[in-house]
């Protein structure tokens, strides 16, 4: 999964960037949109334009509305954001949901919520996320992917690169979501292909 980041996209036409990103069915498996602080109106507009650009799913990170106007395959939740359980009866059949747990006080609660995903972080240090706690490791983010619900996947997240993505594969993670890995990059399309590359 890679997510869209303005700041780091430095001006680049976002579609065009996650096209690339996207190329050649070797690169993400899904993008996720998330553009802190914009106006609903620019965030619906850059979802749709994905949705409409992209074979591949497009979720949007905290807003189930503005995802299910843009056609969007679902939607990514903190925390804080209404709870998946009271959500869930409002979603069509097939909308994928997906939780970001980082401690134990958050796993036990989630448990309880009907998520398609699991997103545990942060797994190594990051400065894309400045509310981030403490870096967990491979081997805390196997003990937090331990108390998942069965048959619930769990993906890696927080400071994910080609080079340490398969320490959390081992960990028992279903796939990883990055942002700088792939942004950062002089290339964003060979750098997704790359961590692709790492996962397998």
């Amino acid at each position: 999964m890679v997510i869209t980041d303005a700041r780091l996209l430095k001006g680049r036409d976002p579609v065009e960037a996650c096209r690339r990103a996207v190329a050649g069915g070797k690169g993400a498996t899904i993008i996720q949109v998330r553009l802190k602080d914009a106006p609903p109106r620019e965030l619906l507009a850059l979802s749709h334009a994905l949705v409409s650009a992209l074979a591949v799913p497009v979720i949007v990170n905290d807003r189930v509305d503005v995802a299910l106007a843009a056609g969007a395959a679902g939607a990514h939740l903190g925390q804080e954001d209404p709870p998946l359980d009271r959500l869930r009866p409002q979603v069509p059949p097939g909308f994928l949901l997906g939780v970001s747990v980082g401690s134990d006080v958050e796993a036990e609660r989630a448990r309880g919520w009907p998520a398609d995903y699991w997103s545990v972080g942060p797994c190594f240090a990051t400065a894309n996320k400045a509310d981030a706690g403490p870096p967990l490791g491979a081997g805390g983010f196997a003990r937090l992917a331990r108390l998942a619900p069965d048959g619930v996947p769990v993906i890696g997240i927080g400071g994910v690169t080609a080079g340490n993505a398969a320490s959390l594969m081992s960990a028992g993670a279903a796939g990883v979501a990055v942002i700088g890995a792939v942004w950062t990059a002089t290339d964003p399309g060979a750098a997704a292909r790359a961590l692709r590359a790492a996962l397998a």
